[in-house]
């Protein structure tokens, strides 16, 4: 890794996300989308989570598809919450996983960044 990365890991990364709602708006990060980690990831329930990920996607297809053919709004809105309830369930998943498995092996190796890191996931996951 060359000074530049390293240099853009401790800064907020700033970007701009085109929505299809029309208003682009841009979104300040405080993470690296290139991490690395101290320790190699184990991971139980890969498979079930990307399995999550699938249908949760392919119904998030079809809420897509019924906003288009112009479908009941109250349908589409029940439809929405119920992707929105399966990738919560899915966070989760991840959540117990890891800390079942990184979060024992940070403790355990009195990694401190790696517990902070997860309370800060934790904060933006239940916002």
């Amino acid at each position: 890794m060359d000074d530049r990365t390293d240099a853009r890991k401790d800064e907020k990364q700033d970007h701009a996300h085109e929505h299809e709602h029309g208003q682009d708006h841009e979104h300040l990060h405080d993470h690296d989308h290139m991490h690395e980690h101290g320790h190699k990831h184990s991971h139980q329930n890969t498979k079930a989570v990307l399995n999550r990920l699938s249908r949760a996607s392919g119904h998030l297809e079809a809420v897509k598809r019924m906003v288009e053919d112009g479908k009941d709004c109250s349908d589409v809105l029940i439809q929405l919450s119920a992707v929105i309830a399966a990738l919560n369930s899915t966070g989760k998943v991840i959540l117990a996983d890891h800390i079942s498995n990184c979060i024992v092996d940070a403790i355990e190796s009195d990694d401190r960044a790696a517990i902070e890191k997860l309370n800060t996931a934790i904060d933006r996951f239940i916002k």
